[in-house]
């Protein structure tokens, strides 16, 4: 027997109280119905409000109208809203069903639950500590609240075995095809994982990865679950959980899809799918997978070239940082470097870079692990060291055809980075990444990988570190009152203090994402100097090359970071989650 009836039923021994005190007062039901449906409900073990309405002792309406108004708490009429499948399965279906309660919508960290009796509150104990989200508590009709309740679980269930079409696109027959020729050879002949429910699954998975905006799919296999995520302005999100009985043959579904070994799930395996939308338009998705306790987890890198290509004004640069870039581009010679970890949005600067050098008159030549984006009028190759074509490979080729401009995807070995360099002292622009923590400690991590500072200093000229930082939704951020002593202890100065310093924070809304929508870049547009060249010559470490670094007025990211905050762009919270006080 659920809590509320029993505190009603001991409501009824003295008096009633809460809900049936109320609907009585209302007019709503006679005491003696009330008295009545108290034992009814407690011999059919269901809640009041269902055995009034079932028994036609009141109506669904009325209840709902008396609950809002003794407890305040909103009404919602379920006809006029259209239920998220997605929201709906943040909660387990045996929650929803043994509670009778619906998620309705969910709001940055708060979800939206859909009731008819408010003081169920072992209920909303037991979903706030499934979803770890707070709980706001929606009064609905009873009869609605079945009805709604059926349908959102069978249309939850049916999600892979019911999928139609998206639009105009073609679920099932959707093209798609991995990126080596011979895998396709040995594909040939493996129908046996093809079934139609599942194509359509992964397809459609994909196709809303795509909608979303995601950067990455990650589909997990665990002991008793299986969840697919995407990853969305740098957080991972949640978004199906199919049955854990597929997860084989969701991952051999993918592999094949990837032209990898179905047969083979004892080591990882990497491929590529393109996935082509219209005539004009394929999606590339660099796949990954990786044996685990309970199976294959696959991860998908989503590269977009229309999401990629993005104008060096909407990147993120401060504008004196903007101008570093730009000049620096235009020298006939020497290096640049984009330093950064995985996914802080290297190859769009060095993309961007190489449009605005993307000329006629112009050779430019990219070597990559793979080419992410598509770029008319560059030379762009795919390393394949299985078959001897290494970046250091490539870059041999590159230096006998007459180039003007080199991009190395990454400088990962000595070899790579000799070569590379020997083309920036000779003539040539190189452009490159490498996985550093900042600006300084991209000329220490060269030293440590055995190149000469000599050959440091005369070829390197300009180091670009980057983080990518979620940016506020303008619709619901809302300043911050944070104390003076807090401000400047974050890096803020005295005088930004003075002016009237605003702080933003996150709020959530149906525009965004917990409070955020789309991300910016944090950048530290280095050049070396030649007060910065003989540091490297004298052996420095990567904090005096900071220091000098900071002496000659160039901003470290943090500094880069707060001028974001001071701005209005994104949080200190944010800024203070990438970087580094």
């Amino acid at each position: 027997m659920s809590d509320n009836v029993s505190a009603a039923l001991g409501g009824a021994r003295t008096g009633l109280g809460g809900l049936p005190q109320r609907l009585v007062q209302d007019g709503v039901v006679e005491e003696s119905a009330v008295l009545e449906a108290l034992n009814a409900a407690r011999e059919r073990n269901l809640p009041l409000v269902t055995q009034l309405v079932q028994s036609g002792a009141a109506q669904a309406r009325d209840i709902a109208v008396a609950a809002s108004n003794e407890f305040g708490v909103p009404l919602l009429d379920l006809d006029a809203i259209t239920l998220d499948v997605e929201t709906v399965r943040l909660v387990s279906d045996k929650l929803v069903a043994k509670h009778r309660v619906l998620p309705l919508y969910r709001r940055g960290k708060k979800l939206f639950l859909g009731v008819a009796d408010p003081t169920h509150l072992h209920a909303i104990d037991e979903i706030k500590f499934q979803t770890s989200l707070s709980i706001e508590v929606v009064v609905v009709d009873d009869d609605k609240l079945q009805q709604a309740i059926d349908k959102a679980i069978e249309q939850a269930d049916s999600q892979i075995s019911q999928l139609g079409t998206e639009g105009d696109v073609d679920l099932e027959g959707l093209e798609v095809s991995g990126g080596d020729d011979e895998a396709d050879e040995r594909a040939a002949g493996r129908d046996d994982v093809e079934d139609a429910p599942i194509v359509r699954f992964v397809n459609k998975v994909m196709l809303d990865a795509i909608r979303r905006g995601a950067s990455d799919i990650h589909f997990e296999p665990y002991e008793k679950t299986y969840r697919v995520r995407f990853r969305m302005d740098g957080v991972l999100k949640e978004m199906a959980q199919p049955p854990v009985q597929l997860g084989g043959k969701l991952a051999a579904r993918l592999k094949v899809m990837a032209r990898l070994d179905i047969a083979e799930r004892r080591v990882p395996q990497d491929g590529r799918i393109k996935m082509k939308l219209s005539k004009t338009r394929a999606i590339d998705f660099r796949v990954s997978t990786c044996p685990t306790l309970f199976g294959e987890k696959v991860v998908m890198r989503i590269l977009d070239p229309s999401q990629a290509m993005l104008g060096i004004d909407s990147l993120g640069y401060e504008p004196f940082q903007k101008r570093l870039y730009e000049e620096y581009l235009q020298k006939p010679q020497g290096m640049i470097l984009v330093t950064g970890p995985t996914g802080s949005g290297k190859t769009v600067s060095l993309y961007t870079g190489l449009n605005i050098l993307n000329r006629e008159g112009t050779n430019i030549s990219t070597a990559e692990d793979p080419a992410e984006i598509n770029l008319p009028g560059v030379n762009q190759v795919n390393i394949n060291p299985k078959v001897g074509l290494t970046f250091a490979a490539a870059m041999r080729a590159f230096l006998r055809q007459d180039p003007d401009v080199i991009m190395v995807g990454e400088i990962r070995d000595l070899e790579t980075a000799e070569i590379a360099i020997k083309a920036a002292q000779t003539g040539h622009l190189v452009l490159s990444t490498l996985h550093t923590n900042d600006a300084q400690q991209t000329l220490t991590r060269l030293v440590d990988m055995g190149v000469k500072p000599y050959a440091i200093a005369t070829s390197v000229s300009l180091i670009i570190a980057q983080r990518l930082a979620r940016k506020l939704c303008t619709q619901c951020k809302q300043p911050l009152d944070i104390p003076t002593e807090a401000l400047l202890k974050e890096g803020f100065s005295e005088q930004d203090v003075q002016a009237g310093l605003k702080i933003f924070g996150p709020v959530g809304c149906s525009n965004c994402t917990d409070g955020y929508k789309g991300r910016t870049g944090i950048y530290q547009v280095m050049p070396v100097t030649n007060a910065i060249s003989r540091i490297i010559l004298a052996g420095g470490s990567a904090v005096e090359i900071g220091d000098e670094a900071a002496r000659e007025g160039i901003w470290d990211l943090r500094r880069a970071g707060l001028e974001k905050v001071r701005s209005g762009v994104t949080s200190l919270e944010e800024i203070n989650s990438v970087t580094i006080d």
